[in-house]
């Protein structure tokens, strides 16, 4: 944890050389919008103007959450063991996904409730599923640290493999409850206004999760001032890993992109924990659930998808690298004004 401290900011000269190079490209200045920014943002994270992105992996941290007792989910967390079993194995949704993208997908137990007859599953765990939020806090304070170290550790073991930029993804069944509580404390607005469906609850069920989550606060008293302390009150095991994925990614440069709501709010207590991280992370889309846009604007990030996903394990996450494709080959590629003769356009001021 002592890595988290010694965090150190993006490379600025890099930033402004990626960003000069956009501007030599005969087109009006900044016309690539947000994708430029990233690019630049990018090169402040690998510390050069000659980006890569070409090594990809989808990192998806699987975890239970005791929560899932209150009825706050449509179906049982014996179902987080089977989708996790189904990512590593190649099978789920974000490997049809990831596929398309040149990305390897890898998925790690760090808090899955049952033990999973996987080979292919990296077995991480922290603890066998987190405690109900409801009556007390979700994990230990040495659980918690131990899943943020996981993910920092992985990101370590990817990056010495030569891997350049890292999507993170998540499977728990109840894990939209505990991110509803983070985010409602985080940004300080009630549970109604950051709690929604999950995978599909009815009506009478989104009222339940709203008092669930408001218990949780009541009981848990969290302070959005303590980062670490407000996710092992009310986060889980896969959430505190992302956590350490984004940390990670700041301590060892190398860019992680944010996928949905539950990745937003990892990404968002990392910031808690050094807000020097957000130089290291990108936004893919914006969520269809209701905390979202805040969790993202909390990091000071925006989003270029905004298609109301709301899938998960790093599908959102993954579909902004063709578009990331797709500027590198502008960036690298087209005319330049110095190779023709278009007039260079003038700042606006």
């Amino acid at each position: 944890m002592d890595r988290i401290k010694q965090i150190v900011p993006s490379d600025k000269a890099a930033y402004s050389a990626a960003k000069s190079q956009w501007d030599s490209i005969a087109k009006p200045l900044g016309s690539f919008g947000l994708l430029e920014e990233m690019i630049q943002s990018i090169a402040a994270v690998q510390g050069t103007a000659d980006v890569d992105i070409s090594v990809r992996k989808a990192i998806v941290m699987c975890g239970d959450h005791g929560v899932v007792s209150e009825g706050v989910t449509q179906c049982g967390q014996e179902v987080t063991a089977e989708c996790a079993k189904a990512i590593a194995e190649g099978r789920s949704n974000i490997n049809a996904v990831a596929a398309a993208f040149n990305t390897e997908v890898i998925a790690a137990d760090v808090g899955i409730a049952a033990d999973v007859d996987c080979g292919r599953l990296i077995r991480s765990k922290a603890v066998y599923g987190t405690k109900n939020i409801a009556v007390g806090a979700a994990m230990t304070a040495e659980e918690c640290e131990a899943a943020i170290v996981t993910g920092m550790d992985m990101i370590k073991e990817l990056s010495l493999r030569g891997t350049k930029i890292i999507v993170t993804g998540e499977m728990g069944i109840g894990n939209t409850t505990s991110t509803a509580a983070i985010a409602s404390v985080l940004l300080g607005l009630p549970p109604e206004q950051v709690t929604g469906r999950g995978a599909g609850l009815s009506a009478e069920g989104l009222q339940r999760k709203n008092n669930v989550v408001k218990r949780a606060i009541e009981v848990n008293k969290p302070d959005k001032n303590k980062p670490f302390e407000l996710l092992s009150k009310l986060g889980g095991a896969e959430i505190a890993a992302m956590t350490g994925l984004f940390l990670g990614g700041a301590y060892y440069h190398v860019p992680v992109i944010i996928d949905g709501v539950i990745s937003a709010a990892a990404a968002a207590i990392a910031c808690g924990m050094n807000p020097l991280c957000r130089e290291y992370m990108l936004a893919s889309h914006c969520s269809g659930e209701p905390a979202a846009e805040g969790l993202l604007a909390y990091c000071g990030l925006k989003a270029p998808i905004n298609a109301g996903l709301r899938l998960g394990e790093g599908t959102g996450g993954v579909l902004l690298l063709p578009l990331l494709d797709g500027a590198l080959a502008l960036y690298r590629n087209s005319h330049r004004f110095d190779e023709t003769n278009i007039e260079r356009y003038a700042e606006l001021t």
